[in-house]
């Protein structure tokens, strides 16, 4: 995969020391490690109810050492931020040439040459939803590859990466169980996260 800012040496060291520190000092506590047979995975985003996920995510990605890309249209790409979206992860899907957003993020994940850890927000919103889309399951369900659940408790200042799990093709046992490791965790907005419903 292309270079990102997670692994441009010198920007990685001094990103990752400032994560940590910053983590500390704020006492937020980084739990769990990426497992070998993860490093191709597809990692779930949640709770995600406000925008300061994204600055706390990458400096937890950068505390763990992870190596995490995201899916946007092709659109966000054109010049001149398209060397910009991409140092930061991004990966360029063309809708119009692949209607199946899932399809193209699995066959991604399957051609990378190294890898590749696939952040989806299952809310796939930051404001209140009752129902958890199922994109991330069927993109780790084509690409063969574990589901990560990762989380973020601001109620407990706790985030990191919880056990690994195999989707199986029951959508619905499956996403029951994983909804309900997702149950006890409180976003920055609580009240904004739901786990009772998918579609």
């Amino acid at each position: 995969m292309h270079r990102t800012i997670f692994t441009t040496p010198v920007v990685n060291t001094l990103l990752r020391g400032f994560s940590v520190a910053y983590l500390r000092l704020t006492g937020w506590k980084v739990e769990g490690a990426l497992p070998a047979q993860a490093a191709k995975s597809v990692f779930i985003a949640a709770p995600h109810t406000s925008n300061w996920d994204l600055p706390y995510t990458l400096m937890v990605a950068f505390a763990l050492r992870l190596n995490p890309y995201w899916m946007g249209k092709h659109s966000l790409f054109n010049a001149p931020f398209g060397p910009v979206m991409r140092w930061l992860g991004g990966i360029a899907v063309n809708r119009e040439q692949s209607s199946n957003l899932v399809a193209a993020s699995a066959q991604a994940i399957t051609e990378a040459d190294g890898p590749l850890q696939l952040i989806v927000p299952p809310e796939a919103t930051r404001a209140r939803t009752r129902c958890w889309k199922t994109g991330f399951y069927y993109i780790a369900l084509g690409a063969q590859v574990p589901i990560v659940m990762a989380y973020m408790d601001y109620a407990t200042k706790r985030s990191g990466l919880g056990p690994l799990f195999q989707p199986t093709g029951d959508v619905e046992v499956d996403m029951a169980a994983i909804k309900a490791f997702y149950a006890p965790f409180k976003g920055k907005n609580a009240a904004q996260f739901e786990t009772e419903q998918i579609e």
